[in-house]
């Protein structure tokens, strides 16, 4: 093999000399704009050790050997039953949605199940609400209802569950969170909520993303800082492990920091040591890892353009995060060893453009055809089209969304094939570098303590906020094309729109006025309950907070009891633990 190795090798050497160095010449390029591949790229390559078969460790090549979506394909169109994001069929959670009061939200859900769509409620939640202000705080003023729904009391979780009764109460369905900070005081409430409707803790399935610390370097909706941040997360993993069995712990978001400017193999390197960061909380707490281990799932990993390197970024993920659980953690179970996310490779919604907003649909499908070849669904709906453009993700853009999902999935078969790269001199070869890259750049944060000394240390938000600046320059010096808006950008361009046919998916009158009417809502709850149990219970909170020992889960649920509200818990830790302040890039 060797020699023939060698062979290759000499050949793919004359080749460049007598027939890529003239055309490059022709062409006057210093160096060739295309690459090519030969098993000489991928010398000593263990195929069971790096690949191996779907559903089974190193998982490169996928989680399931007969995905649950493709096993159900042909049944689910017979039925023309329309699929949705963890639909109502299997229980899940609905689509990704919220604005206003929870009254707004809770008549969009109402409205959502006319039309058939019974999923669980996904919350989006507003700015205050994910950073530990109430509504009728002044740094709130202008962003209450705007960007999801505004959540300040249990009451509000009462309103909005409204639109969960009988066939698909709260033990039938799965409810996602939207809530990394603030994630305990979100599951204290929906706990809380369980108990009033005489529903076992046993019975709640959901997710909260409840990844504080990619916040510190992407979103940057954190309350406290980085390390009490952790503490909390502990107290959640830890009342999920013995309370919460079929809740997940957290989703892992390293798509959030890519967006922020990290690059692909930064992605990929800061997401497992953050994920680490979490297993070893969970260890030192004293769970076993296989117990808590498979309640992790991941958000969304990657999210660019970038065909091929999306797709070997999937499998090389895949294949570090097996090797952690199962070499530094010892974890048995395969399931611990598994990322569990709702897809694999696609765009990311920085790669959507407000220019010719359509042109967004080809982006998402270019997308949807990586993730069906990195070992997920091919979901052409993410992001819908009209994603730049503040809409909500209108109804018109849905259906063209999951349209090209099912022509990927139907008309051009894709999942037919596991890992159709499998074995591929140049896949594998990338897949490679890119674990090569990420695993040296892991080794770095590993030398600086972990995640969390990394964070403190203000190592990766340093490393976004150049990637981002380095990203932007590249599309204003024309080193990256972006169609539409560095190119192709002339007046001769036609700049296709579409009418709408239905409804909005959320009314602006309600939006505009929601902060006014959450305001009043707040301070008649706040005039009715009982302020003498809420003062108590916050101080039983603030004394919790200071012993470290302590699981503040249970003091959460019975602040929520009296209808404390969720700056009035946050603010009696924020006694204790301080306030998060940005980083000094």
């Amino acid at each position: 093999m060797k020699e023939d190795l060698k062979k290759i090798k000499d050949l793919k050497k004359k080749w460049q000399e007598k027939i890529v160095d003239p055309r490059l010449k022709r062409y006057k390029l210093a160096q060739s704009p295309t690459t090519f591949y030969t098993p000489s790229d991928l010398e000593d390559f263990d195929f069971t050790e790096k690949v191996g078969f779907p559903g089974q460790y190193p998982f490169t090549a996928g989680n399931d050997p007969v995905p649950g979506w493709q096993a159900m394909a042909e049944s689910q169109a017979i039925a023309s039953n329309r699929f949705e994001w963890g639909g109502a069929s299997s229980g899940g959670a609905g689509k990704y949605a919220g604005f206003g009061t929870p009254e707004d939200y809770r008549d969009y859900l109402l409205r959502m199940h006319k039309l058939g769509r019974k999923g669980g409620p996904n919350f989006a939640m507003d700015l205050p609400t994910q950073c530990g202000y109430d509504s009728d705080d002044d740094r709130a003023m202008g962003e209450v209802g705007r960007v999801g729904v505004a959540v300040d009391t249990l009451k509000d979780f009462e309103v909005i569950y409204e639109a969960y009764t009988g066939d698909i109460d709260i033990d039938k369905i799965a409810s996602n969170f939207t809530a990394n900070g603030a994630a305990s005081i979100i599951i204290a409430m929906y706990a809380a909520l369980a108990e009033k409707r005489g529903i076992p803790l046993e019975k709640l399935r959901g997710t909260p993303q409840n990844d504080i610390l990619k916040e510190y370097v992407g979103r940057g909706t954190y309350i406290f800082p980085a390390r009490p941040s952790l503490r909390l997360f502990r107290d959640l993993l830890v009342f999920s492990a013995n309370r919460l069995p079929k809740m997940n712990i957290t989703s892992i978001g390293g798509y959030h920091m890519r967006e922020a400017g990290v690059s692909r193999e930064q992605d990929l390197a800061f997401s497992m040591a953050i994920g680490t960061e979490y297993l070893k909380t969970g260890v030192e707490a004293g769970v076993d890892i296989d117990l808590f281990a498979p309640k992790f799932t991941f958000n969304a990993f990657g999210g660019s353009m970038e065909f091929y390197k999306e797709i070997a970024f999937q499998r090389a993920a895949r294949r570090m995060w097996a090797n952690i659980l199962k070499n530094r953690f010892g974890a048995k179970n395969p399931r611990s060893m598994m990322i569990r996310q709702i897809m694999t490779a696609h765009i990311g919604c920085s790669s959507t453009t407000l220019q010719r907003p359509l042109n967004n649909l080809t982006r998402a499908v270019v997308g949807g055809m990586a993730g069906g070849m990195s070992g997920g669904i091919p979901f052409g709906a993410m992001p819908p089209w009209d994603e730049p453009l503040g809409l909500g993700h209108s109804l018109e853009a849905q259906q063209l969304g999951h349209d090209a999902t099912r022509i990927l999935m139907y008309e051009a078969k894709l999942g037919e094939v596991l890992d159709p790269w499998a074995g591929s001199f140049f896949m594998e070869t990338l897949t490679n570098e890119i674990e090569k890259s990420a695993l040296e750049e892991l080794k770095k944060i590993d030398e600086m303590g972990g995640a969390l000394a990394a964070i403190e240390k203000g190592y990766m938000q340093h490393a976004a906020s150049q990637g981002a600046y380095k990203r932007q320059k590249m599309i204003e010096n024309h080193e990256q094309f972006v169609v539409g808006v560095n190119c192709f950008a002339g007046p001769t361009e036609i700049d296709v729109r579409t009418e709408r046919s239905v409804e909005a998916v959320y009314d602006l009158n309600l939006t505009a006025t929601a902060e006014k009417r959450k305001k009043e809502g707040l301070a008649k709850l706040k005039a009715e309950r009982d302020n003498i149990l809420v003062e108590d219970s916050l101080n039983k909170l603030g004394a919790a907070a200071k012993n470290e020992q302590e699981n503040l889960m249970p003091f959460l649920i019975d602040c929520v009891k009296t209808y404390a509200t969720l700056q009035e818990m946050c603010d009696a830790m924020r006694k204790e633990f301080g306030t998060a302040e940005p980083t000094t890039i």
